[in-house]
């Protein structure tokens, strides 16, 4: 049999990735203005797509991000008012009229077309309870007419997503015609996962691999210095993963938890609302979605209120892995008795 590696974990995959790119790079290419070092071709596997976090410091996960992306693309939204608010930086890429188009997978993937009324998504998995060993459980995602414009900024880097249900699980392979090594194989890995994850849940079956191909995997040169302080801390610190073991989905998750978790962020977003430990206790949620609502929490005192630190007894209701991420990322906005442990 003929295939990519395969890891237990997103951390060992990501590591593995950026190692190869840095040390054993085919190409250095210049394009839109960024220089970069290049393998082409690239696949590999995990064996455990739900472990899809990578715990290392140098990198600075956004966890946060990572979660409003993933349910900004389950609601089929492509506004830039909601992401923009996680990522600044998208607002760049915005049409005039507040939208992404490239960057915004989720109408292409969760937003009803065609004369049924359904999504790309809904026709998979109807497709997938009704015949199992289906092979055409996928996604199309980037579009022909986005190299029209040859200067379009926001062209689609994922070009369609596959789902499988194999042995009683259900796989997933995401398909790619470039990654950014350091940011975006991140993202995308994260988010496809949870999608994958999602789907899981809707069809009652556990979850299975996660293969990733890519056309063109890079690493821009100006993360070097970020990719060999990666490096480095995953060889000092090996185990990390371990230490933060991955909470799986609940299995009674559905539409209606997406729609409740959503509701919250909108609130949060907006600072309309805070979620204190007694509003959070009172979520009708499994303790899964009541974590990932109180991450939203700690982004609005983060956003909203800039000249105080994260209250600790916010940061005390998320799971040690998720604290220690936010620890990582705004160790400045953490009071003094912060602090996961060794």
């Amino acid at each position: 049999m003929v295939h990519g590696p395969t890891f237990h974990t997103f951390r060992a995959a990501y590591v593995a990735v950026l190692r190869h790119i840095a040390t054993a790079h085919q190409y250095e290419t210049a394009t839109r203005g960024k220089h970069a070092l290049e393998v082409v071709n690239t696949s590999f596997t995990i064996t455990d797509p739900v472990a899809r976090t990578p715990y290392l410091a140098a990198r600075r996960t956004n966890v946060i991000f990572n979660h409003a992306e993933a349910l900004w693309y389950l609601t089929g939204r492509d506004d830039i008012d909601m992401i923009g608010y996680y990522a600044p930086r998208l607002r760049t890429l915005a049409t005039a009229d507040g939208r992404l188009s490239g960057t915004a997978y989720g109408p292409r993937l969760f937003r009803p077309t065609g004369p049924d009324r359904c999504s790309q998504f809904d026709r998979v998995i109807a497709l997938l309870r009704d015949d199992p060993d289906a092979k055409r459980g996928a996604m199309i995602i980037m579009r022909p007419e986005e190299l029209v414009d040859p200067a379009n900024p926001d062209v689609a880097c994922t070009l369609g997503l596959q789902l499988m249900r194999r042995g009683g699980r259900l796989h997933a392979t995401a398909y790619m015609r470039g990654n950014d090594a350091v940011l975006g194989l991140l993202c995308d890995t994260f988010s496809f996962t949870f999608i994958q994850e999602f789907a899981a849940r809707l069809l009652g079956v556990a979850v299975g691999s996660y293969a990733h191909h890519v056309g063109s995997m890079h690493i821009n040169k100006a993360d070097l210095a970020k990719v060999t302080a990666i490096l480095d801390e995953s060889e000092q610190a090996p185990h990390q993963t371990a230490r933060f073991p991955a909470a799986p989905m609940p299995l009674d998750t559905s539409w209606r938890t997406v729609e409740e978790v959503l509701r919250w962020e909108d609130e949060l977003r907006h600072d309309r609302r805070a979620l204190s430990p007694a509003a959070f206790a009172g979520l009708p949620l499994a303790a899964y979605w009541r974590e990932v609502a109180m991450l939203f929490e700690v982004y609005r005192q983060i956003t909203h209120h800039p000249d105080q630190p994260v209250d600790p007894a916010t940061l005390a209701l998320l799971r040690p892995g998720h604290r220690w991420l936010v620890e990582q990322r705004w160790p400045e906005r953490m009071p003094a008795t912060a602090g996961s442990g060794p």
